[in-house]
């Protein structure tokens, strides 16, 4: 049983970045913590990538990537809302409590449980194996580290709208449910490079591109919305 191949390595890098998310969140670091975030995103498109590519894949990979994605789409995402929470009901709620305060705001790990729910549904579900069924979870986590950029910059004053606890935490729900929704989605895996049968997929990471160019990070929880939306219509479409 080979444990250390160039896959494996990736996957690790992806879980090492993810504990280091934590502590930077934890330490009130959101560029260090978006630093984090991309590094995992790009150890995990690239370590299916790679295996498919060396064949090289395995069961205890598959079992190490879903496992490396727990902590760094779950449970890094599940601290972020967790520091966005005690924001929000310090600034919109000032007599609240220590315990209540305390109590709500550490609910924000329960979106670490609809990921591991969202993980292992994609484990053993056949479905998805060209696309998802559900909001993948480093796609979910992109919308959180946006979010949690935004908190913290207050670009174009977006800080006054997210900071509302009922805003933040209509987000938060929609999002967990979104993860497990039967809601089909997308994937950008390419089986080729050519243009046929990708246009879907360029086309968007141009636009996505683009956004980010003109919005920079404001862009990000965009992204993930006009993801969502593209899905839904594509499905539409198909019908």
């Amino acid at each position: 049983m080979q444990l250390f191949n160039i896959p494996n390595l990736l996957t690790l890098i992806n879980l090492f970045a993810g504990c280091m998310a934590i502590l930077f969140v934890m330490g009130g670091n959101p560029e260090a913590t978006l630093l984090c975030t991309v590094v995992s995103l790009v150890a995990d498109f690239f370590d299916g990538m790679s295996a498919r590519a060396l064949k090289v894949s395995s069961g205890i990979g598959k079992e190490l990537d879903s496992l490396a994605d727990v902590v760094s789409f779950g449970v890094v995402p599940g601290f972020i809302f967790k520091f966005l929470f005690f924001d929000a009901l310090t600034t919109h709620f000032p007599t609240l409590p220590d315990f209540w305060l305390t109590f709500i705001s550490n609910l924000g790990f329960i979106f670490a449980l609809f990921a591991a729910l969202r993980l292992a549904k994609f484990n053993i579900d056949t479905r998805q194996s060209d696309g998802f069924i559900g909001l993948a979870t480093p796609a979910a986590t992109i919308f959180v580290v946006g979010l949690y950029q935004l908190f913290n910059s207050n670009a174009y004053g977006l800080y006054a709208i997210i900071s509302i606890p009922y805003v933040l935490f209509t987000t938060f729900i929609v999002l967990c449910f979104l993860m497990i929704a039967e809601l089909p989605m997308f994937s950008f895996k390419f089986k080729n490079y050519g243009w046929k049968g990708n246009e879907l997929r360029f086309g968007f990471i141009v636009v996505c591109i683009l956004l980010l160019v003109v919005l920079k990070l404001v862009a990000l929880p965009l992204i993930i919305l006009l993801y969502i939306l593209t899905s839904i219509i594509q499905k539409q479409i198909a019908k």
